[in-house]
């Protein structure tokens, strides 16, 4: 998180203070969860690693789960503040939630950010505890969002289906976007092997996902030609 407020001006040292606490915690869990394993890694054992209390840690986070999704937890809410700003005139709500999704991307993701996401993509594949942690944020997070949407425009409620499902869509090739963008820093497999994907790498694939829903909801099945 910027130690710079949204008019320009450097924040409070007591706000900077909190932010450097509170990047520590994340930092810290993402590089032990990597060594030793999600459930490997006790609360106390994180805050020790800090020289923070267990009080502390709770200002924060509300568990092991929030601490190591909390890199991706930030785009999502910087997205629901780019929904209040973000143009709107002509376009579709699905395209404009697209612009606020990548609006959030360009304004927070640097090399820093990058390598914790690519950390937290890993971790959140192989612990089920965390996966679930991430559907329930992304529920809640969605809802907020249209919640906006509909308040801001002359539209329904969060509860109105289209605009759920335009939610859902949306979130649903960020995963994909996502997925092929980390899929380019495993070690040993294609093109991209052992090099670390750039915010714009990341953008376009998210880009690419989202371009791609129209067509999939077209998309025929036409019958196997069958040889002779």
């Amino acid at each position: 998180m910027s130690t710079v407020a949204n008019s320009g001006e450097r924040l409070p040292l007591r706000e900077r203070k909190k932010q450097r606490t509170r990047q520590s915690l994340i930092d810290a869990a993402l590089d032990l969860f990597t060594e030793r394993g999600f459930d490997g890694v006790t609360l106390d054992e994180l805050c020790d690693s800090v020289e923070v209390s267990k009080r502390t840690f709770f200002r924060y986070f509300t568990s092991k789960e929030d601490v190591a999704m909390a890199s991706i937890y930030d785009l999502w809410m910087r997205f629901v503040d780019e929904l209040g700003t973000v143009e709107a005139q002509g376009r579709t709500i699905l395209e404009m939630m697209r612009d606020a999704l990548l609006a959030s991307l360009e304004g927070m993701a640097d090399e820093d950010w990058l390598r914790r996401v690519l950390l937290t993509e890993r971790l959140g594949a192989a612990n089920t505890s965390m996966a679930a942690h991430c559907l329930e944020f992304c529920e809640r997070t969605m809802r907020l969002a249209l919640k906006v949407v509909a308040d801001r425009f002359d539209l329904p409620g969060p509860d109105d289906l289209r605009l759920r499902l335009a939610g859902d869509m949306l979130v649903s090739a960020f995963r994909h976007g996502m997925s092929d963008w980390t899929a380019q820093a495993q070690d040993g497999a294609g093109p991209h092997a052992g090099k670390r994907p750039a915010e714009r790498d990341l953008a376009a694939h998210v880009l690419d996902a989202v371009a791609a829903l129209n067509s999939s909801l077209t998309l025929s099945a036409p019958l196997r030609s069958t040889a002779h």
